[in-house]
């Protein structure tokens, strides 16, 4: 577990911002490069990736980066979601918390015999419609025919990729990927952010960016969010073969605008702790701007401005 302090960061932002984000995202580059080359070595025995991660890990993009990676080694490969397999709202199957509400890490959301179906098919080549979640109406409608092709590869991401309950046999002939956040962050009194907290830096901004939904609302959800990635991500991430550290050294001082006025602005409460330590941190940052980083940086997934189709 890599740890980085304030100091460090801003002594390297002293040195230009512009190379600090170069700098990071050529680290994070290194790293998905590491990971085409292994699952180039595989492909014949595991043309599927199963790519998986906790919420706010960075999955999407990284999914984006490893296809436009492998396509441009000429490998053609298609991205695909787990979550066009999930369940309705208010579907019998849906398990809740102790508190009534939705438990929305469980696997139990997904169509796990439907998805284990497709993955055999993806894997042998046989031809399937994919299903299109409609998350407006709640409901999973057909999608476009599919049939993966000798040499081609399909990447299937989700937080569940790596449970071999929920991928069936297929897990025996694909590759595993991991990706989160693997660093901490040390503020001038050796107080360090747990990567779990980064992630929910993340996730407040996309939140409340495009999701409509209140740092209050946000933060309620952080325990349910942080005990389903104990109870169903965290324990499977043994099973994946490459594992990708999403920290950006910049990311925090880019969150600073979005984030320093919100959570100053917070009420002591129940998540006091939290708001606490994310403000220690982010108060000891300077700030970085947003028009140096790349439009195919995985910051944009939760920014907005990204290349990428989410």
């Amino acid at each position: 577990m890599r740890v980085l302090s304030t100091t460090t960061i801003n002594i390297k932002a002293e040195n230009g911002t512009d190379k600090l984000i170069a700098d990071a995202e050529a680290n994070y580059c290194r790293q998905l490069a590491a990971v085409v080359e292994e699952l180039i070595a595989e492909k014949d025995e595991k043309p599927v990736i199963l790519l998986s991660g906790p919420s706010g890990s960075g999955k999407t993009t990284s999914a984006f980066r490893i296809r436009r990676m492998l396509c441009n080694q000429g490998i053609n490969t298609y991205t695909m979601s787990m979550d066009n397999y999930f369940i309705p709202m208010g579907d019998p199957r849906t398990v809740y918390e102790e508190d009534g509400s939705v438990d929305f890490e469980s696997p139990a959301r997904l169509e796990a015999e439907q998805l284990a179906d497709h993955l055999e098919k993806m894997w042998s080549g046989e031809a399937f419609t994919l299903p299109v979640f409609d998350f407006v109406a709640q409901k999973q409608i057909p999608g476009a025919r599919f049939k993966r092709g000798k040499d081609e590869m399909v990447i299937l991401e989700g937080i569940h990729a790596l449970n071999p309950e929920i991928t069936g046999l297929v897990s025996e002939h694909s590759a595993g990927v991991y990706v989160s956040v693997r660093t901490r962050v040390k503020s001038h009194n050796g107080t360090r952010l747990h990567p779990a907290k980064i992630r929910l830096a993340r996730r407040l901004i996309r939140d409340t960016l495009f999701r409509g939904r209140s740092v209050e609302q946000v933060l309620q959800n952080f325990a349910n969010v942080q005990r389903g990635e104990e109870k169903y991500i965290i324990p499977y991430k043994r099973y994946a073969e490459c594992q990708v550290d999403t920290f950006m050294a910049y990311e925090l001082s880019a969150y600073k605008p979005f984030l320093g006025e919100a959570l100053s602005a917070m009420r002591d409460g129940e998540y006091d702790n939290v708001v606490k330590k994310l403000n220690l941190v982010l108060g000891e940052l300077e700030s970085v701007g947003l028009d140096g980083v790349p439009c195919d940086s995985l910051l944009r997934e939760f920014t907005g401005g990204s290349e990428f189709e989410y």
